[in-house]
């Protein structure tokens, strides 16, 4: 899965217009060492969380039915676990950086998803979307500037991008077989004619006797 985002992001940058085409798109950590190595124009998108968005967890389990339609196995509904990216520009001078960081902000705004074109694998599995979102505000619990201390460099402007994928938990439960034959009752009678007789016959000595 995180690979196959990682894939799909990278190729979506590259065929971004305002990306140009001697650009490299790295995922490498941008480091104090790795930005002293970099010799050339540079995006990069660093993946520095993945959690479970567990607003969006499912309950129940969704059916697969056979041509008949008839249920052959049940399964809980997929997990969705959100990708976060730091995306950052690095040239020689500030202002190319952030003409680039407008390009990549201003391409990436129309896509509420990764195109269909680059959602292949186990992206595809669920059949669901694969869903982008970029330069919302962080989460309560984090924040860029402790990202870029984990790091070891300086604060540098970035497009935080998240892509959220639906993730197939591998659990399926097989139904049984299906009921074939239908449902039948036989009904006798509860008592015979000498089991009424005598039955009447007791109850009448009682009354006698009171």
């Amino acid at each position: 899965m995180i690979a196959e985002v990682d894939q799909a992001l990278s190729e979506l940058v590259r065929e971004i217009p305002g990306v140009p085409k001697d650009v490299d798109v790295v995922l490498d950590a941008p480091t104090k060492e790795w930005a002293a190595r970099r010799n050339a124009p540079t995006v990069n998108l660093y993946l520095y969380d993945i959690r479970e968005d567990l607003r969006r967890r499912e309950r129940g389990f969704t059916e697969t039915r056979d041509d008949r339609g008839i249920v052959i196995s049940r399964a809980p509904g997929p997990r969705f676990f959100k990708l976060s990216y730091l995306v950052t520009a690095w040239t020689q001078r500030p202002e190319d950086e952030h003409r680039l960081l407008d390009g990549l902000l201003h391409a990436l705004l129309p896509y509420d998803a990764l195109p269909a074109e680059l959602v292949g694998g186990t992206l595809a599995d669920t059949g669901r979307p694969v869903s982008l979102t970029i330069a919302l505000p962080p989460p309560e619990d984090r924040a860029f500037a402790d990202v870029w201390s984990s790091l070891g460099g300086e604060l540098k402007p970035s497009l935080d991008v998240v892509v959220t994928v639906p993730t197939s938990t591998g659990v399926v439960f097989r139904a049984g077989p299906p009921v074939t034959a239908g449902v039948t009752a036989e009904f006798g009678d509860l008592a015979d004619d000498a089991f009424v007789e005598e039955t009447i016959g007791a109850r009448a000595g009682r009354t006698d006797r009171g």
